[in-house]
């Protein structure tokens, strides 16, 4: 059984003399039977042993009032705060409910109580504090602000308490925790006096020496830095005086924190660190003159000093973002010491002192989109409300947008709201992202559509027979994770591709077809894809059957014997056979001659090279049987010869019949007026020629055209490139 819980007789006493203060405090915000309940509810908490001391053996019901006496004195939060506090132990042990507390104490004190409890779940997943996004998680989880400022407020009082415990390592890691977490949130919050106890309290547990040292330096010196700050303010008070000016003036040393922060920075000993404090002048002024008087200080001090022009910091003029107004300088003092100024009103300085409108940026502390409009709107809360109770139905939508999720080892990542678990895989890893099945999320199994939501705790699931799909694409919501899916499948459509291809070519190998890139282009086109690499994939899936394109390759090809907009083929029969030498009479048609005067031989003129009467020509005798008439420049013929050498067949032009053939031209030049007039004129002009089509496109001043035309042979045709080559602003023209 657990040791009974005691009250030692110092506890006893400092527990009713802070609960007589902070009944002074917060009297007056008190509801009717508020004290009763509470003081029932803590002596029933200790008389049913429901109260225990915490890892550092402190007393939870006196720790509570000493947090409490921090919210109230330091930052200024009254009734609800207080309750929430005292009866947080409670709550936190099972003793009462929070729907109990929302029944006693109202709502507002209820969910103050939710937001603690939901950050010691929080906390319970190990996380990783170190970084800028527990942070934000943190002030997302709180729901309500003043969740953050009692946290504050009680890591203050935790670092107090614990100066002379043994426990050493609990001691290290709050410490850690308060320099990481706890002192930047203050900052952020304008807390600067609890924010500075923070980091030196953390120094002092930390780096012993450190600190130690540090504060004997400043002691030693504490004397003599009074004496010269005395000097410096003495001739300033006298001008601004006689200037008519209503002010007092102030000087503050730097903590003991932020000093080794600069010797660390500038790499120098304490002696090297001259701006161990700042003057603060504040002047007491009517809204309107406000500007104007703290530039007249400003004048007077530079008069007097001479200011370092890189240092001015000026936001009167633009004041910063969350509404923080002063004017910074920095000048030469006495013994050519450098010394920092402010000027500010009595208005500013006490907006800028007051907590949670404070300027959270300054001096390095990088805040994130939507932080400053959120602060700027409580300083307006602040500067019409008497206290902070207004703040009671104030929910924190900060981070609306965003959500932060946990890996198993406690690492905390930041996704926009919306993210999937399959967003999280891809931000771990590609291949993580790639075999991702789904995922246990706080520990249920979940798919991996599941959308993220702050807090959740997410360990991915993975198969190796998982691969990316395109509909993934409108899972993510990231952009990392799109571009991740994006080269996955262009990665696994290459893959497939090749395989398909391979399979295709293997096929038609087999059944001894010869397979025709362009042919292959328009079965692609007749079986209705859009894209080849749906068509290759559908073949790699096995839902597209090779013996279908087979079928349907061959009936083009067929179709292509028989019809076509090209020469029909043709038998060797037509012609009599000749002799290589002589030379045969004309004809309505051109004659062809094959190998050795084969006889009985089809042929057909090739659509890749377009060959004409005149061309030097050979013949490729296809797996059907027919020749097929190819130029012997024409693109596909150095890889014929290499593949099919034992298909290769002579040809030759023997006799000129009535044929016409279509070529097809290129044509580039200035995209000048008229030019395409005078082009398709030449060939108008020549009754031999028939110009079919013609397509041009221009960009950039230049123009690029194909003329498709019917001739004889290959004279006509130079005779007609050496024409349109007249033309001006014809650049070049070639055969295709």
């Amino acid at each position: 059984m657990a040791d009974r819980f005691e009250f030692t007789s110092e506890e006893k006493k400092e527990t009713r003399d802070l609960y007589q203060k902070l009944k002074s405090l917060v009297g007056a915000t008190l509801m009717d039977g508020d004290e009763e309940k509470v003081r029932a509810h803590l002596n029933r908490s200790v008389a049913s042993n429901q109260t225990h001391r915490d890892v550092f053996g402190l007393n939870p019901i006196l720790f509570g009032l000493q947090t409490a006496q921090i919210v109230v004195e330091e930052i200024g939060l009254k009734r609800d705060c207080v309750l929430a506090i005292l009866l947080h132990p409670s709550v936190a042990d099972g003793f009462t409910t929070i729907d109990e507390v929302r029944r006693d104490f109202g709502e507002s004190v209820a969910r103050i109580l939710h937001g603690l409890l939901r950050i010691a779940e929080l906390y319970a997943k190990n996380p990783v504090v170190e970084s800028e996004n527990f942070r934000n998680l943190l002030l997302s989880f709180a729901e309500d602000m003043r969740v953050i400022l009692i946290m504050i407020a009680d890591r203050v009082n935790l670092m107090r308490q614990i100066r002379d415990n043994n426990n050493l390592e609990a001691k290290r890691e709050v410490s850690e925790e308060a320099a990481y977490l706890y002192a930047p949130l203050a900052h952020k919050l304008g807390l600067y006096k609890l924010k500075s106890e923070l980091e030196d309290l953390s120094l002092k547990y930390l780096e012993h020496d450190v600190y130690y040292m540090i504060r004997e330096k400043l002691n030693a010196t504490k004397q003599s830095r009074d004496t010269y700050i005395s000097s410096f303010i003495g001739p300033i008070e006298e001008k601004l005086k006689a200037a008519g000016l209503k002010f007092h003036m102030k000087g503050r040393t730097k903590s003991i924190h932020s000093i080794w922060q600069k010797m660390k920075k500038q790499k120098c000993a304490f002696e090297g660190i001259y701006d161990l404090f700042a003057i603060r002048i504040i002047i007491d002024s009517p809204l309107e003159k406000e500007k104007m008087q703290c530039w007249q200080a400003y004048s007077i001090v530079t008069d007097m000093y001479q200011p370092n022009p890189k240092r001015l910091r000026d936001w009167l003029s633009v004041p910063k973002s969350n509404g923080y107004e002063s004017l910074h300088i920095t000048v030469l003092g006495p013994e050519k010491k450098w010394v920092e100024v402010q000027i500010r009103t009595e208005r500013m300085d006490e907006i800028a002192e007051r907590g949670v409108a404070a300027h959270w940026r300054y001096k390095g502390i990088k805040g994130e989109t939507g932080l400053d409009e959120w602060l700027t709107n409580i300083r307006n809360i602040l500067e019409t409300s008497d206290d902070l109770q207004v703040m009671d139905q104030f929910k924190m939508d900060l981070y609306e947008d965003e959500v932060f999720v946990f890996t198993p080892k406690g690492d905390l990542f930041k996704f926009p709201k919306g993210a999937t678990v399959l967003d999280f895989a891809y931000y771990i890893h590609s291949k993580v992202g790639n075999c991702c099945t789904g995922a246990r999320i706080n520990n249920k199994v979940v798919t991996f559509r599941e959308q993220l939501h702050s807090g959740d705790q997410v360990e991915i699931m993975t198969s190796s027979t998982q691969k990316p799909k395109r509909e993934w694409l409108n899972i993510v919501k990231t952009s990392r994770a799109k571009a991740k899916i994006r080269l996955a499948l262009k990665e696994t459509q290459v893959k497939e591709g090749l395989f398909a291809k391979e399979m295709i070519e293997r096929k038609f190998k087999n059944k001894k077809i010869e397979l025709e890139e362009s042919l292959m282009a328009r079965v692609i086109k007749k079986l209705n894809y859009k894209e080849v690499s749906d068509f290759y994939k559908q073949i790699a899936d096995g839902i597209l059957d090779v013996n279908t394109v087979i079928d349907t390759y061959l009936e083009l090809q067929s179709k292509d014997s028989n019809t076509g907009n090209e020469q029909p083929a043709r038998s060797a029969e037509e012609f009599s056979l000749q002799n290589d030498n002589e030379h045969l009479t004309p004809s309505n048609d051109d004659v062809l001659v094959i190998d050795r005067n084969l006889k009985g031989v089809d042929y057909q003129l090739a659509r890749c090279c377009q060959p004409i009467y005149g061309d030097d020509v050979f013949g490729f005798v296809t797996v059907s049987g027919g020749i097929k008439i190819h130029r012997c420049d024409c693109p596909n013929a150095s890889e014929l010869r290499k593949r099919f050498g034992y298909r290769i067949v002579r040809a030759r032009w023997s006799g000129k019949g009535s044929s016409k053939y279509s070529i097809t031209l290129r044509v580039i030049g200035n995209d000048d007026i008229g030019i395409v007039n005078n082009l398709t004129s030449i060939i108008s002009k020549d009754e031999k020629l028939i110009l079919r089509s013609i397509s041009i496109d221009s960009n950039d001043g230049l123009f690029r055209g194909n003329l498709v035309v019917m001739l004889d042979d290959t004279s006509r045709l130079e005779t007609l490139i050496k024409k349109l080559r007249t033309v001006k602003g014809v650049k070049q023209v070639e055969r295709i």
